[in-house]
C-alpha cells in the first residue's frame, strides 16, 4: 500500500500562515484524528488541531481521491507559522501514522495517477522558480497543458497515418483495403512535419525567457565592466580596483529589465598577458562572448583599445567614464559615477531584448524537447523517403510517435523525473 506523506508546502516559518499538506490512504483517518469529523469535501473549515491537547485553530480542507492534486485522499492544514506550532503538529501527523515526504514527491504521485504529465511537471517546475513576469506566463502556458495538447494532436495524426500503412500491411488480401497509399497520404505526412518544425523553432525563443538574455560586457582591461555591472545592478556585486586583471572569471548577475530576465557577465578584460589564471579567464570571457545573446563592447577614455571586437549582430558599442571625457565611436556613453547614459543602455537592452523575445509564451523551452522535436521530424523524414517500402515507413511512423512519447513521460520517464524531482522543493 502506498504511504501517507505530510510535509510543510509553504515558506519555512515563521509566517502568518503555514500550509501543512497531506496525501495518500490513510489522509481520511489521519484529519480524523487531529481535527473531529472529515469537513465537507473542497471547502476550508474551521476546527483546532490536537489530539490529547490543542495544538493550534486553523482551517482544514479535505480533498478526496481522485479529484484532487496527486489523485489521491489529500488534505490541508493551514495554521498559524510558528516554528513550535509547526513542528509539534509534524510530529502529532508522523505518530499517527504518516510519513514525511521527499522533495517533489506530491508532484511524483500526480504524475504517477496521471493528473500531470512530464511536461506539465516542467512547467509547474519552472513556474516555482519564476523570477519574471515572462517566465511567468511562459512556464504557466507549459503547465496548464498548452505543450501537452500540441503534442496529443500530432500523436492522434501519427496514429492515424500509421494505421493507414498498417491496414494494408495487416489486411492486404482484403478486398475492401486498396493496395496503394490515398493520395493526401504524403500531403497529410508533409504537413504534420512542417507544423512540428514550426514549433522546434521557438525553443530558443523559449531557452531565452526560461534562462535569461546573456549580456556580455566585454573590453580591454580597467574599462569599466565591473563598475558598470554594479551600477546597472544598484549593488557592489563586482570587485572594483585600478589593477588591470582584477576578474579573472566569469560573474553572472541577473537583471530584470521590462519583466524580461537578463544575465550580465562580467568577463575578463582582454589583452595579452603571461599569468596561465589571467589567461584562463580570458579564454573563459571569449567563449562567454561568442554564446552572448547581447555583447556590450566597452572602452574607455584612459585605456587604450586592443582591437578585439569583433563584430556582432546584437553588439552595443559603450563609452565608459563620460564623467571624464567622452569616447568617440560608440553608440551610448555611459558614467558609473554619476549614472548618465545608464537609462539610454537600458532602453536599448529592451529594444534588442524585444527582438529576441517576441509574441505569446513559447512552450518549448528546454534541450530535451529540442531533442524530442529533432528525432520526430527525422523520422518523419525518413518515412517519406520510404513510403515506396510500406513496411520501413510504417517503422519509422512508430519512431516518431515514441519520439513524442517520450517528452510526455509515457516512455523512459524514470531517468528524466529523479533528475527533475531532485530540484522540488519538500511538499511540493
Amino acid at each position: 500500500m502506498t504511504d501517507t506523506i505530510v510535509a510543510l508546502s509553504s515558506g519555512a516559518p515563521p509566517s502568518g500562515v503555514a500550509v501543512i499538506r497531506l496525501s495518500g490512504p490513510k489522509t481520511a483517518e489521519l484529519i480524523r484524528a487531529v481535527s473531529g469529523r472529515l469537513p465537507e469535501p473542497r471547502k476550508l473549515t474551521l476546527r483546532a488541531i490536537g489530539a490529547d491537547s490543542m495544538l493550534d485553530r486553523g482551517l482544514v480542507a479535505w480533498f478526496p481521491g481522485p479529484h484532487s492534486f496527486t489523485g489521491e485522499d489529500c488534505a490541508e492544514l493551514q495554521v498559524h507559522g510558528s516554528p513550535a506550532g509547526v513542528r509539534a503538529i509534524l510530529k502529532l501527523l508522523t505518530e499517527q501514522g504518516a510519513r514525511l515526504a521527499e522533495a517533489g514527491e506530491f508532484t511524483r504521485r500526480a504524475f504517477e495517477n496521471g493528473k500531470l504529465d512530464l511536461v506539465e511537471i516542467e512547467g509547474l517546475g519552472d513556474l516555482l522558480d519564476a523570477e519574471t513576469e515572462n517566465q511567468r506566463r511562459q512556464a504557466l502556458a507549459r503547465f496548464e497543458g498548452g505543450l501537452s495538447q500540441r503534442i496529443d494532436a500530432w500523436r492522434d495524426q501519427l496514429l492515424d497515418l500509421r494505421a493507414e500503412i498498417e491496414a494494408r500491411l495487416d489486411f492486404s488480401d482484403e478486398g475492401d483495403v486498396a493496395d496503394e497509399l490515398p493520395p493526401s497520404f504524403g500531403t497529410s505526412l508533409l504537413s504534420l512535419k512542417a507544423d512540428i518544425t514550426e514549433a522546434l523553432a521557438s525553443v530558443e525563443h523559449g531557452r531565452i525567457v526560461r534562462e535569461g538574455i546573456r549580456v556580455a560586457l566585454a573590453g580591454p582591461p580597467n574599462a569599466g565592466k565591473s563598475s558598470l555591472i554594479n551600477a546597472l545592478a544598484k549593488s557592489d556585486i563586482a570587485i572594483v580596483t585600478d589593477e588591470a586583471g582584477t576578474t579573472r572569471d566569469v560573474r553572472e548577475v541577473p537583471l530584470d529589465i521590462g519583466g524580461q530576465l537578463y544575465i550580465l557577465l562580467d568577463l575578463a578584460g582582454l589583452r595579452s598577458t603571461d599569468s596561465k589564471a589571467e589567461a584562463e579567464g580570458i579564454r573563459r570571457a571569449r567563449q562567454a562572448i561568442e554564446q552572448a545573446d547581447i555583447t556590450l563592447w566597452l572602452s574607455a577614455p584612459d585605456i587604450a583599445a586592443t582591437g578585439d571586437e569583433v563584430s556582432s549582430a546584437n553588439a552595443i558599442r559603450v563609452g565608459t567614464k563620460a564623467d571624464l571625457c567622452t569616447v568617440e565611436g560608440v553608440d551610448i556613453t555611459v558614467s558609473a559615477q554619476s549614472g548618465a547614459g545608464l537609462h539610454v543602455l537600458f532602453e536599448r537592452l529592451e529594444t534588442i531584448g524585444q527582438t529576441l523575445v517576441t509574441g505569446e509564451p513559447s512552450l518549448l523551452s528546454r534541450e530535451r524537447d529540442r531533442l524530442a522535436l529533432d528525432a520526430a521530424i527525422s523520422a518523419l523524414d525518413a518515412s517519406l523517403t520510404q513510403l515506396p517500402t510500406p513496411e520501413l515507413a510504417a517503422e519509422s511512423l512508430r519512431i516518431a510517435s515514441q519520439s513524442l512519447e517520450r517528452l510526455v513521460g509515457r516512455l523512459d520517464a524514470e531517468r528524466v523525473l529523479d533528475r527533475l524531482f531532485a530540484s522540488f522543493c519538500i511538499g511540493k
